[in-house]
């Protein structure tokens, strides 16, 4: 309770021992245990007496289902951690080792894969080397080839339109000089 050290216990103890005097000095210490003991014991009816009333009024209880209410578990953090931790544990490379056209299937609701894109040019920039294509899971393969195949149908409806627009000429180009 009290932060005294054997210092400050004989500096008490010395100017006790000169203001009270060596003759009551015993009677003094005496006293003093009975008040600290009548202290502590008013202390310990109090704390259980409030114990006592907390019981009656079923506080405890409410504390408890509080408790139990707003634990982790029952609030579904539990379950919200796990999928956090499985999701930050995620390696979407490992997942993409299953190429989608190994078995010449393609998933369900894939798109038809359009014309195929140019080679990209190497590292050398030679524009023929077809550079490796990366591995792919099943989905993301469809995805790519639902892209390709929207990028194709723009071409083509753009291709029309461009070859539709006549040609402008000025006068007397074009036309054959005799």
């Amino acid at each position: 309770m009290f932060d005294i050290g054997w210092t400050e216990l004989l500096l008490i103890g010395i100017v006790a021992l000169i203001v009270v005097g060596p003759k009551d000095l015993p009677m003094m210490f005496r006293q003093l245990g009975r008040f600290t003991g009548k202290m502590r014991g008013m202390a310990r009816e109090f704390q259980r007496a409030m114990d006592q009333a907390a019981d009656e009024t079923g506080v405890k209880d409410v504390a408890r289902d509080l408790r139990e209410t707003a634990s982790a578990r029952n609030l579904g953090l539990d379950t919200l951690k796990d999928a956090a931790t499985k999701f930050e544990s995620w390696d979407p490379r490992r997942n993409a080792t299953r190429p989608s056209t190994a078995t010449g299937s393609k998933p369900p609701g894939a798109a038809p894969a359009g014309p195929a894109a140019p080679p990209a040019a190497d590292a050398a920039g030679d524009p023929g080397a077809a550079a490796p294509a990366p591995e792919r899971g099943p989905h993301t393969q469809a995805l790519a080839e639902a892209q390709a195949s929207l990028r194709a149908e723009r071409e083509a409806a753009a291709r029309p339109a461009a070859e539709a627009a006549p040609a402008r000429t000025t006068p007397g180009e074009g036309a054959d000089k005799t």
